[in-house]
């Protein structure tokens, strides 16, 4: 059995701060997003699931790339970072990650769970397609 390193330790930590995360953008949708659907206007639940998808993608990108943090990470004391050189991802990773959370998220991020408890550097699908880690702030 491999060790896994003290400073990755924070899946428990990864949890909460995806409730947070989940919390605000739910939030933020309803209260950017309360247009009521036109009488014949087929699209609206499609048009209203891409704008979620949109906002989600832009949070995730923008404050990870820019902070290494989003809001629950930063509430819950963890960061992600380039397992490379320690620093903040750039904004092509903060990207990957982001997008890979289609996969990770596959039934309420059970997948995401499976993965990182079984990875030796507790990283999920998103983190290993990115070179990132996420660790103690």
């Amino acid at each position: 059995m491999t060790t896994v390193p003290p400073q990755v330790r924070v899946t428990g930590r990864r949890i909460v701060a995806t409730i947070i995360d989940g919390v605000i953008l739910g939030t933020g949708y309803g209260l950017a997003f309360t247009d009521t659907p036109q009488s014949g206007h087929i699209d609206y639940a499609a048009s209203g699931a891409w704008r979620g998808v949109l906002l989600a993608g832009v949070y995730y990108v923008v404050m990870e790339s820019v902070f290494g943090r989003t809001i629950g990470k930063m509430l819950t004391g963890i960061k992600v970072v380039d397992d490379t050189t320690g620093g903040r991802p750039g904004v092509l990773a903060a990207f990957v990650r982001t997008l890979l959370r289609l996969i990770d998220g596959l039934s309420g991020y059970l997948v995401a769970f499976i993965v990182v408890v079984c990875s030796n550097r507790r990283r999920r699908l998103g983190d290993m397609c990115a070179h990132t880690l996420v660790v103690r702030a």
